[in-house]
């Protein structure tokens, strides 16, 4: 196991190297290559990646702690079981990428590219997922309460069962929605009715 604590690296290529097992504080990686690299089981915490490629990486059984992934691409990455901890992952494109088992606690998923992922029963609260693309994602039964979704594209989504109560549904195509089962607060609801032209007194 190494330890890199506040190192800086910037237009450096770790592509394909073994860098299992390791602890990262407060280092700061800026338009760095991670193609193909072995990060199974890497802690970070108050890290951050600007405009970083970990397409191909393997990211399985890793622990992120408050850790900035900043316009980043993972995709086909494997983030197997992966926890990441009130991370910002502002603008990064998670496409292709192997999500299964993944843990979203709190944190800033703005502008992020979760095209087809499977999100099902997770639990989401509090996130601020803003003009965030949710296309043919599976949010079923997923724990939705207090996220911002503002702007949020949920074309074709799988909401059933999921718990909506108290998010931000502004500027959400509310009649492009199946709501079947999902939970809502009166609040949202008469936004719902409202989509659909009724008159809500």
């Amino acid at each position: 196991m190494y330890q890199y604590k506040d190192r800086e690296y910037e237009d450096v290529r770790f592509d394909g190297q073994d860098l299992r097992y390791g602890e990262l504080t407060g280092c700061i990686f800026i338009k760095c290559t991670f193609m193909n690299t072995s990060l199974e089981e890497i802690e970070t915490n108050g890290c951050r990646f600007i405009e970083c490629d970990f397409r191909g990486a393997a990211l399985n059984g890793s622990f992120h702690t408050e850790t900035a992934f900043e316009n980043c691409s993972f995709g086909g990455a494997n983030l197997f079981v992966s926890k990441f901890t009130d991370c910002k992952m502002t603008g990064s494109d998670f496409s292709g990428a192997q999500l299964d088992g993944i843990t979203l606690a709190g944190g800033d998923w703005s502008y992020t590219n979760f095209r087809h992922a499977r999100l099902g029963k997770q639990d989401l609260r509090g996130i601020r997922f803003y003009e965030a693309d949710l296309s043919d994602v599976d949010l079923g039964k997923a724990d939705l309460r207090d996220c911002d979704l503002t702007r949020v594209t949920l074309s074709r989504a799988k909401l059933t069962g999921a718990d909506l109560r108290g998010a931000n549904l502004e500027g959400i195509d509310l009649k492009s929605l199946d709501i079947k089962g999902t939970r809502m607060d009166r609040e949202q609801a008469v936004l719902f009715m409202r989509s659909f032209g009724a008159k809500v007194d």
